[in-house]
């Protein structure tokens, strides 16, 4: 099969989307596939190798002008070589490029307005480029916040446009208003031009199908998956007890709550060895956050006892992993992914989770971890505390969980999924 995927940059970070799409097109092309790759936005950053191709599509920079000063919307196309050169891209995707859902609400109509809008230079861009290509049998855009690409590439191309689904909702809540009601508006009216939404979870495909108004015979559900090769569980025998969070740290994905259970936790098993490791993208926003958390632990007497990693990536990643008791990700919002939950269990840590998003369902599929009442730190402190009592406990939910995921969430089982969702649609 010809596969046309694109896959959304995220200005420099390093993120789940990115990393599954790129996952995703590496065990395609080992299985056979004739899969092209290519970054909207801006370059992708991935841990693995990336397939991603050099062209960018709907340059950041070039959309960034276009929406902000008319003058960029009809200059010589030498320039917007110049602005879409991934190099120029990367310069200024930290900068002047703000990835701040709050900041971009216009922006983000203008891009759902399609080829009526403002940016109607990028959808021409977008046509010659697509003739310029050969025809795949399927295309497949990576979030709903692209959806005005699908019109104009279904009618060029004459083959079935996907649309895959990856938490995209979070960033529309965090519009502000009027944005966030025009965005949902725009994406409901084009919901007709994708023939089948894809989502990465049960919990994300209800969820959708009623915020989206997506028909639920246009819905597949492709769970995540991920390569399993190179974990390896915790050295047991290790002395202490070590509760980890890998995350991008920011308050949605709930390090602070984690810090609360942890103070609790300490309290509750006195003098005992235990520790809280973080790691994970952090921006610069988004320090201040990270300083609070560091004065709550250090008030309850616990900042020595607190270690936060930064960015780890792949074999640093495995090692902090594996060096893990339990692993907690305590966010405040339904999470339709839990990509980091998968990594965890696939290195034999349980997981201790609230209930709520597609956290439930990933638990309860692998059996490797404990559910909680949400956005409670008591809670989360006694399910921290009986994974620390009960040892033998802990080991079964780690083996448990490592099972669960090489049978449920492998990239081989989602590679495996997606393709039949594509030759499906390619029927219909």
């Amino acid at each position: 099969m010809k596969i046309l995927s694109l896959t959304a940059g995220a200005a420099g970070m390093y993120c789940g989307s990115c990393f599954r799409d790129n996952a995703l097109a590496i065990e395609l092309l080992a299985q056979g596939h004739d899969i092209s790759l290519v970054p909207v936005y801006t370059p992708t950053r991935t841990e693995d190798t990336n397939v991603s191709q050099h062209q960018v599509l709907f340059g950041g920079l070039s959309v960034y002008l276009q929406h902000r000063f008319a003058m960029f919307r009809h200059g010589p196309r030498i320039l917007d070589r110049l602005w879409d050169a991934p190099r120029v891209i990367d310069t200024f995707a930290g900068g002047a490029v703000s990835n701040d859902p709050r900041l971009l609400g216009s922006l983000t109509v203008s891009m759902l307005g399609g080829q009526s809008g403002v940016l109607r230079r990028e959808f021409e861009k977008l046509m010659e480029w697509t003739r310029s290509q050969p025809v795949p049998d399927i295309v497949n855009l990576p979030n709903s916040l692209l959806i005005s690409m699908a019109g104009p590439l279904r009618a060029a191309l004459a083959r079935p446009v996907c649309c895959t689904l990856q938490g995209e909702e979070l960033f529309l809540e965090s519009l502000v208003p009027p944005y966030r009601d025009e965005a949902l508006a725009l994406i409901r009216r084009q919901v007709t031009d994708v023939d089948q939404f894809i989502a990465v979870s049960d919990y994300s495909a209800r969820f959708m199908s009623d915020y989206l108004k997506i028909p639920a015979d246009r819905m597949s559900v492709v769970p995540l998956g991920i390569s399993l090769s190179g974990y390896r569980p915790r050295e047991r025998g290790r002395d202490g007890f070590t509760v980890g969070y890998f995350a991008r740290v920011a308050p949605e994905k709930g390090l602070h709550l984690l810090a609360d259970a942890f103070i609790r936790l300490a309290q509750r098993v006195g003098g005992a060895p235990v520790r809280l490791e973080a790691a994970g993208y952090l921006s610069a926003n988004h320090r201040t956050y990270l300083d609070d958390v560091r004065a709550r632990l250090a008030q309850g007497g616990l900042a020595g006892r607190f270690v936060y990693h930064g960015e780890v990536l792949r074999e640093r990643k495995l090692d902090f992993l594996s060096s893990l008791d339990v692993m907690s990700v305590p966010a405040v919002y339904d999470e339709p992914k839990g990509l980091s939950l998968l990594e965890a269990m696939a290195s034999g840590v349980p997981v201790v989770q609230p209930r709520r998003g597609a956290f439930t369902e990933i638990v309860e599929r692998t059996g490797g971890g404990l559910l909680v009442e949400p956005d409670n730190p008591e809670a989360l402190a006694e399910g921290l505390h009986a994974l620390w009592q009960d040892r033998a406990r802990r080991d079964r939910l780690g083996r448990d969980g490592a099972a669960g995921v090489a049978a449920h969430y492998s990239i081989e089982r989602s590679a495996h999924r997606l393709v039949e969702v594509y030759k499906a649609a390619l029927r219909n």
